[in-house]
């Protein structure tokens, strides 16, 4: 597994497993548990992972639906 992206908005990790669900990449949520125990203030990030050979496309799918992330 792979990192995908890194985000303290809780609406984006919905929405990117949407877009990467319709192409069939499966995705693995972590840090959820360190988000819920800070509460609803959002300063620690979630992380959105990927099987190593979906990386690029999974990338591409969120460039090409004009989500923004790192890598």
């Amino acid at each position: 597994m792979e990192e995908l992206l890194r985000t303290t908005d809780i609406t984006l990790i919905p929405l990117v497993q949407t877009l990467l669900n319709a192409e069939g990449i499966d995705s693995f949520e972590l840090d959820v548990n360190m988000s819920v125990l800070e509460g609803s203030i959002g300063i620690l990030p979630r992380r959105l992972m990927v099987p190593a050979d979906r990386l690029d496309q999974a990338r591409r799918v969120l460039r090409e639906n004009g989500v923004r992330f790192e890598g």
